[in-house]
């Protein structure tokens, strides 16, 4: 309860967006991807919080896959803050431009979920395709408590370019 309620609390302050609203469609309508660890019978891409009685692990997958494509979409909104978070990733920010914030900080998330080894490299990997992407974006539109707190405008023209960004990385 308490590692439930920090997080609560962290999603809070943090105001996250995009990458949570476009998770509910990508675990809400999987029908192949089973993520490794996971002793289940049914397909499952993570997004919330795993319990098992040796480690509690947050294992949000359908979150972190259009992680990439989110920050590189958001990067102009607030360039300084991206560039904040590359830096915490390790980034040497010291020469970087605001420009390239977006790319900057999308990049620093690529590496790290690439490091972590049992991530997919975009949803294609969990068996979505470019035919999925209209229901994708369908499926996103209604999260509105989320999508409302993105820091630039997101219309369906964006949702969709960011599904198909967030195919491969």
């Amino acid at each position: 309860m308490f590692a439930a309620a920090a997080a609560g609390i962290g999603f809070g302050n943090a105001g996250v967006h995009l990458c949570h609203g476009m998770s509910y469609p990508i675990s809400g309508n999987n029908t192949k991807y089973k993520h490794p660890g996971y002793d289940v019978d049914h397909p499952i891409v993570p997004r919330t919080l795993y319990l098992s009685y040796t480690a509690l692990t947050v294992d949000g997958v359908s979150v972190a896959v259009t992680a990439p494509s989110v920050f590189a979409f958001t990067g102009a909104a607030n360039p300084a803050r991206h560039l904040q978070a590359a830096a915490v990733f390790g980034v040497d920010i010291s020469n970087a431009k605001e420009a390239d914030a977006g790319a900057i900080l999308s990049d620093a998330v690529r590496d790290f979920l690439y490091k972590m080894g049992d991530q997919p490299r975009g949803i294609k990997e969990i068996g979505y395709e470019r035919k999925d992407i209209p229901a994708l974006v369908e499926g996103t539109l209604p999260q509105r408590r989320v999508l409302d707190l993105a820091p630039s405008h997101v219309a369906r023209e964006d949702l969709h370019e960011l599904f198909e960004h967030a195919m491969t990385y």
